[in-house]
């Protein structure tokens, strides 16, 4: 995966943004295509897309969470949800999301290269 600007680029007309509120990468399908796809303005470094892009599923294990996994319990996963405008190189959180930025908006940073 190339990365330029604040973004990475994948198959199929992926390109990948580091979410600062759940500390993963959220994927977003442009172009020409099959399935949902989102207008990017084009740019690597400030971007935008339309319209707003939502992630649902669970969040990842605690430590905590996972020692208990691996002794035996039976551990509910908790929901995830990210929902947010990405304008201008920044991300604006809705507050239906379930992380610490829920209403607020943070500047996008370039995904490094460790993976």
């Amino acid at each position: 995966m190339g990365a330029r600007g604040v973004l990475r680029f994948g198959a199929d007309g992926h390109l990948f943004l580091q979410c600062p509120g759940c500390n993963q990468r959220h994927g977003i399908r442009v172009g020409e295509g099959a399935g949902p796809r989102w207008t990017w303005n084009g740019d690597y470094g400030r971007p935008t897309f339309q319209p707003s892009v939502l992630v649902q599923g669970v969040q990842p294990l605690t430590d905590d969470e996972h020692g208990r996994v691996m002794a035996g319990e039976a551990i509910d996963p908790r929901p995830l949800v990210c929902h947010s405008f990405i304008r201008d190189g920044h991300i604006q959180f809705l507050d239906d999301c379930t992380h610490a930025l829920a209403g607020q908006t943070a500047p996008l940073l370039p995904i490094g290269d460790e993976g």
